[in-house]
């Protein structure tokens, strides 16, 4: 199998301790470049994958004919227009997510990825986790019988982290951005179905960007419900509710750092079944999808379209929410 070489636009704390260890773990991937100006940063890199090359420039590394696919975690506001120009490079992308900071902002990046003949995605790791397809089948196979609620909660306190991006409007920071892609994307993700409206939206305002979020919506055939923050004590959960059964997973958007990953399935026979991966890596199996779809044509589990239609709900509940104060 012939690996797919890897470069990565920015020596991001998130990309040290988590995708480059990934891509340099995945099998069929190879850790090839990372672009950034300073040593000290790169060395981080280093530690694990000494043969890394290191470019000073994002272009420089995209002029780097021996690389074939590039990962942006760049503060939010970048990703459109380097995802763009690394499709341009003839690289193929998966970008840190949101990948856009609006639904009609696919436009160009959909178009982009046509020109290139290139494979581009937003890297929602949690539809690689085996879980999250676990979760899928059941759901749609009828486990818990119709659903009529979904609800989602995800919630960490960076209050002190005053100059991180998350905290700073200009960056396209807000907890909605950073964490609401979650709850929002898995229950799409789930049951196949699209927000239709967003009749409630509580949102509160710190500094420019959305620190809570209360928000509820309507899908076809279910109502749903979630709170967001970054000024809460960490929680995360999503439930699934049938007239027949109730599907939880318990950590589903933090796999394995949080908790260890489970599902618990309760049906109408008044028996409860629990599943687990305490070893599944879904920045791994990312990693390694992503390979697949771009040597064998295989679907992606994360198409930009799939994304697109998560950037829709968002923007719903911006729209709901009101501007900041």
């Amino acid at each position: 199998m012939t690996p797919i070489r890897w470069g990565i636009l920015g020596a991001a704390q998130f990309a040290r301790d988590h995708m480059a260890p990934a891509i340099h773990a995945a099998h069929g991937a190879e850790l090839t470049a990372l672009a950034t100006s300073d040593p000290a940063k790169a060395a981080g890199f280093q530690a694990f994958a000494p043969e890394m090359r290191v470019h000073d420039s994002y272009d420089a590394l995209l002029a780097d004919p021996e690389i074939d696919a590039v990962y942006v975690p760049l503060p939010n506001h970048l990703h459109v227009a380097w995802t763009i120009k690394a499709l341009e490079a003839g690289k193929h992308v998966l970008c840190e997510k949101p990948i856009a900071l609006r639904a009609d902002a696919f436009d160009a990046l959909i178009a982009a990825r046509d020109k290139a003949g290139r494979l581009a995605a937003e890297a929602f790791m949690i539809v690689h986790h085996p879980q999250f397809i676990r979760a899928k089948e059941l759901v749609q196979g009828g486990a818990i019988g119709t659903v009529a609620h979904v609800d989602a909660t995800f919630t960490y306190d960076n209050a002190g982290a005053v100059g991180n991006i998350r905290n700073r409007p200009e960056t396209g920071g807000g907890g909605l951005r950073d964490i609401g892609v979650y709850t929002f994307g898995s229950a799409r993700y789930v049951t196949g179905q699209d927000a239709v409206a967003v009749p409630y939206a509580k949102l509160r305002y710190e500094n420019g960007v959305d620190v809570f979020a209360q928000v509820g919506a309507q899908f076809p055939g279910f109502s749903y419900s979630a709170i967001v923050s970054m000024r809460m004590f960490p929680r995360q959960q999503i439930t699934f509710h049938g007239d027949k059964g109730v599907l939880r997973l318990t950590c589903p958007y933090n796999a394995n750092l949080f908790d260890v990953a489970q599902l618990t399935l309760e049906t109408d026979e008044r028996t409860v079944v629990t599943e687990r991966w305490p070893a599944a890596n879904h920045y791994v199996l990312q990693v390694e999808n992503f390979g697949n779809a771009v040597r064998n044509g295989t679907p992606y589990a994360c198409p930009l379209e799939f994304s697109r239609g998560t950037q829709e709900m968002m923007d719903m509940v911006f729209a709901a929410g009101g501007p900041a104060d």
